[in-house]
């Protein structure tokens, strides 16, 4: 494993202790950790999922809109956190690894380290009901 900055060490670590599902990015979009909460929405143990680069994570999960139309990457929370440096939040379906389809609530934002260092973004999700 690479070592990375000690902000997304921390974030990491934060992450672990949070009972709340959280996805972690580096500023290319590679995602670099997600904790036991969001494990249960996405179907996997982070452990069999490892790092994967913005092109591998965003199909896995089938993103979708509202209305069930495929999101594209450019389209996710965390992509746009991550892009623009702002915070972003949708309502989005996605179809967990276990298969399983969930609607989700999705507010990600950027991490900026000291002097303005692009760190990546973090995402916070749950899982929402239908309407």
């Amino acid at each position: 494993m690479p070592q990375h900055p000690i902000e997304i060490i921390l974030m990491r670590q934060l992450a672990s202790y949070l009972a709340v599902p959280i996805f972690v990015v580096d500023p290319l979009g590679t995602l670099l950790y997600y904790n036991e909460p969001a494990e249960a929405l996405l179907g996997r143990r982070y452990e069999e999922t490892g790092e994967l680069p913005l092109g591998a994570w965003t199909p896995l999960f089938q993103p979708t809109a509202e209305d069930g139309s495929a999101l594209s990457p450019d389209a996710l929370p965390l992509v746009i956190a991550v892009r623009e440096q702002r915070a972003a939040h949708r309502a989005m379906g996605i179809r967990g690894l276990d298969g399983v389809s969930r609607r989700l609530g999705v507010t990600a934002f950027p991490l900026v380290g000291q002097g303005g260092r692009r760190l990546g973004g973090v995402a916070v999700f749950w899982e929402a009901p239908r309407p």
